[in-house]
């Protein structure tokens, strides 16, 4: 068991982007022409338990993180953006900041006890199946929430966004995917429920964080069964989110310019408003070697992007090889494909030319936008490798 732990992480992602043809450009249209782009991040997870056993104790996290790189195409044009990692870069010059700092409270509930391995924010030792967790400070929504085995982390499995969580979770985050606030979990051998409030920022995909949660805040909450059907396992969620912040309205963006030739914008249409969602997430083993995932998500659609990236609906599914099958047990070979959609009145704003966060051509010709995404994981002792690629059809839906 222990007390204290420390664990170093650091990944590079380098994506080429073909030319392609494309006609008309906007202004947050993806680049047609041949492009690059990289990141680049370095983390220190670095835990201490205050008190206590595993099965009921205090720890605190901390989490220093280094980043630099160039985005593609200025992250604009695409609904799924194709790297995970670089809503968290703000330029090709190295900047230092704290992604987490957080305490997290564990009660026993009794009942039989599991081991929990060493790991990145993650204290070895033994702990109560049946428990309670309060997690409380500066850290991700994401990291409580819709935890799925085989498409969570753009630095180990796929990259795409529409495949890092709910294509359609505008979960409460500043620019780079990280707020404050607090989750509740009571967690049975079998089941969980948990729910949370979080600090939205104070405009869209902007840094600083509105401080007051009461006015400006993200609710969630989630429901977790794990199941076996034969040898095989599996768990599914379903997840409610609501988000209340001072937010644009595609409504009144296109009321406010009806009748005339002017573009629509929320610059004078913001007020507080909520913005409500939900998502079904299922992970399954299909075999020894192999395991798969489905996700479903959707919101109102009515008010502008606030945290993540600008899909309204999106349904995602693959599939994830472990190398046993071919006598490389730690490697793994994945395929997932995702569509993602746009609401009728975000679909009518960006019509009349409107421009959101991330995308935005001034003109629309709606299709929804599909994306495959594939990769390859070598681990070569404590390094891993990936080639990945990623077909995507009608970027930004056009």
């Amino acid at each position: 068991e222990e007390s204290w732990n420390a664990h170093f992480q650091s990944t590079f992602i380098r994506q080429n982007k073909a030319a392609f043809s494309s006609p008309y450009a906007g202004q947050n249209s993806l680049i047609g022409a041949k492009a690059q782009s990289y990141s680049l991040t370095a983390t220190a997870y670095l835990g201490l338990r205050l008190g206590g056993d595993a099965s009921k104790s205090t720890e605190l996290y901390f989490n220093p993180e280094a980043v630099r790189g160039v985005p593609l195409s200025n992250l604009t044009g695409l609904g799924g953006i194709s790297n995970g990692e670089l809503q968290k870069v703000v330029g090709d010059q190295i900047s230092f900041y704290r992604p987490r700092i957080f305490a997290r409270q564990t009660w026993g509930l009794g009942g039989e006890q599991e081991t929990v391995s060493s790991g990145q924010n993650q204290l070895a030792g033994a702990r109560d199946k049946n428990r309670l967790v309060l997690t409380a400070g500066n850290f991700a929504v994401t990291d409580i929430f819709d935890q799925n085995n085989y498409a969570h982390d753009a630095r180990t499995q796929f990259m795409n966004w529409s495949f890092l969580t709910y294509g359609a979770y505008d979960f409460a985050a500043d620019a780079r995917g990280y707020t404050w606030g607090a989750a509740l979990e009571y967690i049975q051998a079998d089941w969980a429920i948990r729910g949370g409030r979080f600090l939205e920022p104070r405009t869209s995909n902007g840094l600083p964080l509105n401080w007051n949660i009461f006015k400006s805040y993200g609710d969630q909450i989630e429901y977790e069964r794990s199941y076996a059907m034969g040898e095989q396992t599996g768990k599914w969620r379903a997840l409610a989110f609501r988000n209340v912040a001072v937010m644009g309205n595609f409504t009144d963006a296109l009321n406010q310019v009806a009748g005339t030739l002017v573009t629509p914008n929320f610059d004078t249409t913001r007020r507080v408003q909520s913005k409500v969602g939900i998502g079904l997430s299922v992970e399954q083993t299909l075999s020894k070697n192999m395991g798969g995932f489905f996700r479903a998500s959707m919101h109102d659609g009515k008010t502008e992007t606030f945290s993540f990236t600008e899909i309204d609906r999106s349904i995602s599914t693959g599939v994830v090889l472990s190398g046993g099958a071919w006598t490389r047990p730690k490697d793994r070979l994945g395929v997932a494909w995702a569509v993602n959609g746009l609401s009728s009145t975000h679909r009518a704003y960006a019509a009349a030319g409107g421009m959101g966060f991330f995308i935005g051509d001034g003109q629309l010709n709606y299709k929804p936008e599909t994306i495959t995404e594939t990769y390859y994981l070598w681990t070569l002792g404590r390094q891993q490798l990936s080639v990945n690629a990623q077909l995507i059809k009608n970027p930004a839906y056009n």
